[in-house]
This record gives structure tokens, sequence and C-alpha cells, in this order.
């Protein structure tokens, strides 16, 4: 999945936030629609806190079950910066990081469950 802090592939044609449902709708060129959940925004956030510094440093986020997004900030003309109520604001979402965590979802979402149940943790506070 690209991450390119300086241009884009996919372009956004629609990025609407819903507080009331806890979700971040974009829309890309070429009709492509994602509904994220802020929790899976929240965890897979491309911040160092989450990602680390390098290769094999993701750090496994618990306990955000229940998070919101208060805002959504554009970043130049490549990315949106999230800031979650639980204060979490250092992520900046490209729209390819966005693109590829949209295309993937339900992978990424099983398996960042299995994580948390094969090391007994929870999504719940």
């Amino acid at each position: 999945m690209a991450t390119s802090a300086t241009s884009s592939e996919r372009w956004p044609t629609e990025v609407r936030l819903d507080r009331a449902a806890k979700c971040l709708h974009v829309s890309f060129e070429g009709g492509e629609n994602f509904a994220f959940p802020a929790e899976f925004l929240r965890v897979e956030s491309p911040s160092a806190e989450v990602q680390g510094h390098g290769p094999g440093q993701h750090q496994l986020v618990v306990g955000r079950a229940h998070v919101g997004i208060m805002e959504v900030e554009p970043v130049g003309n490549y990315a949106v910066r999230i800031i979650f109520d639980d204060l979490h604001e250092t992520g900046i979402f490209t729209w390819d990081y966005l693109y590829g965590l949209g295309r993937s979802q339900e992978e990424i979402w099983q398996s960042y469950l299995d994580q948390l149940e094969a090391k007994g943790l929870s999504r719940e506070p």
C-alpha cells in the first residue's frame, strides 16, 4: 500500500465525516466509496505511535471501541489529519493510504481482531 507524502495516484471526490455514526466516508475517482469506522482508522493510524519507526514495529492499539472523530483537517492536497476524541492527532492519512485501507479493510480488520484474541486483549476501554 503506497503512502507517498508528496503525491497521490488516488484522488478523493468526497470526504464526509458522520460524527453521529463515528464514520468517515471517502469517495474516490473511479467510483470507489469507503466507509471507515473511527475505531478502524484509529487502530490503523499511520502515525509513528501506531506504526513505529521501522518495519516490524507496529503497535497493537487496544480499548478504542468507542473512539470518535472530532475533526478532519486537510494537509496540503495529498492528505488529511484526523483528530480523534482520545486526542490522538499525529497520523497523516494520505489519499493513497486511505485508498489502500479501503481496498483491504475486511482483511486488515480481521487481522486486528485475531491479534486481539491471540493476546487476550479487548476493543473495550
